[in-house]
């Protein structure tokens, strides 16, 4: 439990007036059309987008979730944190195609690929995958978070679970609905630095009280490693690095949640600087919150701290090393986490929902219309994640159980149809169709036959539910591949004019003379410093 002094409720306060401050600037900034409301006008500057995508990345599962990995695991989830190379791959090969194409969705975008029915049916899985998995696992972490964190049972005979999580939903539904995108690249501005700030602070402090680097390395020597043998039973080398590549790639390079930042740049050139800034935020969650995990263990193991569960850690740290003030800093990171996660879910949703179905069926509707219907949009998501809650807290165990398999089922299919769709003209709109369709139901085969793995023992079926979720995750997207090539043997290409723009052998000579006139040698630094480190951290601890 975390006792706050008057100094620690007096930063928390600071933190929200200044995220009113920030929220009231971006209504003052009248959204006049639906690229004002989605895209921020697309205006945002490098800086803005940087900020945004490593402001909605990080979620309650990194404060919390990530630190009690650390403390379990030691390195092993660090992976899926060291993908700056990956970030780098939206801004240089893809961010092109997508910018120059003027779309507001990736759904969108594959229509323009393949076909109407392809850009449906990539719709309907991201908005379903976003209430039900990201909506509400990210409300229902922050809820229990803040009840271990604050240790507040109950208020007027309401368990505590339920007013921090309500709470947050309908703050930051609030914010989201009244200056949408700008709203939500802005605060990112404001909640980056106070999320940084906050577990820095845990980082350095934890490393002062236990007694240095050398001392967390010899007390988790055991999972001090990145590459672990192929046969283990969770994280197998192969598994990994070919496994978090293709969920990675689906995550950065094709989730309209990371890839609507973007699509708000001023230009190409802002948007790959953008990504540029957000790969060397995102090199510093392995320290600010894996390692604190790593060094919750070993206080634990000296006996100078004490938790129950591998989750707990970072609330603990926080609880028994912080001085008044800094507590209130930190637990400022940990809302400024969850509201950009949360405010980012909204506006992708209510984008995918007006631009992808509204928009598409009724064509004629005005700009001021959509955006109404946009704003509406946004309060159905809200409402919707709160609904979902209950639900959530009945299956919790099981969805924490299977979250990022389920991320490893909807991955492949996604990022085979996005991958060979930019990269041949010879992938049919069958074929991308086929893709998605075939690539979703080979996952969802897997995540319906796993809650019944036990009783399939000695069946045919078992090895579906048996086999590595790293491994089965590359063998997906491997048989995704192989339908899309023999289906676009036997079907129809689409015809040139519809190709123009949408893949490497067809970028129009416009948009490379923009790639190549925003070029300098502080992109090829930066790139090559952000590739870099990631190597000497691979080098470091493999």
């Amino acid at each position: 439990m975390v006792e706050l002094s008057t100094l620690d409720w007096a930063v928390l306060a600071g933190f929200f007036v200044l995220l009113l401050g920030v929220v009231v600037m971006s209504m003052r900034q009248k959204e006049e059309d639906t690229a004002d409301y989605f895209l921020a006008g697309r205006n945002a500057s490098w800086l803005v987008i940087g900020a945004s995508i490593f402001a909605s990345n990080i979620g309650s599962e990194h404060l919390v979730g990530l630190s009690g990995s650390g403390a379990q695991s030691g390195m092993a989830l660090a992976h899926w944190e060291m993908q700056s190379w990956i970030i780098l791959l939206l801004g240089w090969i893809f961010v092109p195609f997508y910018w120059s194409s003027k779309v507001y969705t990736m759904p969108e975008f594959l229509e323009r690929r393949f076909n109407s029915k392809s850009r449906t049916f990539l719709s309907v899985i991201s908005l379903i995958s976003y209430v039900l998995t990201k909506v509400a696992v990210t409300v229902y972490a922050g809820g229990i978070a803040f009840k271990t964190i604050l240790g507040i049972e109950s208020i007027w005979g309401i368990d505590f679970f339920w007013i921090s999580a309500i709470g947050l939903v309908v703050i930051t539904g609030i914010y989201t609905v009244l200056g949408g995108m700008k709203a939500i690249m802005w605060t990112s501005v404001l909640q980056t630095p106070v999320l940084i700030i906050g577990s820095l602070v845990i980082l350095v402090v934890g490393l002062d009280k236990v007694g240095g680097w050398e001392e967390v390395e010899r007390i988790n020597a055991a999972n001090m490693h990145l590459i672990r043998s192929a046969s283990d039973a969770e994280f197998p080398w192969p598994g990994i690095i070919f496994g978090s590549f293709i969920i990675g790639f689906w995550y950065w390079c094709t989730d309209q949640y990371i890839v609507q930042r973007v699509l708000s740049a001023k230009g190409i050139k802002e948007a790959r600087r953008g990504t540029m800034f957000a790969g060397y935020l995102k090199l510093l969650p392995v320290f600010i919150f894996l390692v604190p995990g790593m060094i919750a263990y070993a206080l634990n193991a000296k006996g100078i701290i004490s938790y129950e569960s591998a989750d707990q850690a970072f609330p603990t740290l926080v609880a028994e090393l912080l001085p008044a003030g800094v507590k209130g800093i930190v637990i400022g990171g940990l809302v400024a986490a969850l509201m950009s996660s949360l405010a980012s879910l909204f506006n992708s949703s209510a984008t995918l929902f007006t631009i992808d179905f509204y928009k598409k069926f009724k064509p004629e509707s005005s700009e001021k219309h959509l955006l109404k219907v946009g704003r509406i949009a946004t309060i159905v998501i809200v409402v919707l994640g709160l609904l979902w809650i209950p639900v959530m807290s009945l299956i919790a165990d099981v969805l924490y159980e299977y979250l990022q398999s389920v991320q490893s089922l909807i991955a492949p299919g996604i990022a085979a149809v996005f991958l060979l769709g930019l990269c041949s003209k010879r992938i049919t709109p069958t074929a991308g169709f086929v893709g998605l369709v075939s690539g979703f139901v080979l996952g969802m085969i897997r995540l319906v036959l796993l809650p019944f793995k036990d009783d399939l023992t000695g069946s045919s079926f078992a090895w579906i539910t048996t086999m590595n979720w790293l491994y089965y995750c590359i063998l997906l997207f491997v048989v995704v591949v192989a339908i899309m090539i023999v289906v676009s043997i036997f079907t129809k290409q689409a015809d040139e004019e519809q190709l123009k723009g949408l893949t490497f052998s067809s970028l129009d000579k416009a948009t490379m003379k923009e790639v190549a006139a925003g070029l300098d040698k502080w992109d090829y630094i930066h790139t090559a410093g952000i590739i870099g480190i990631t190597a000497f951290i691979y080098y470091r601890f493999w």
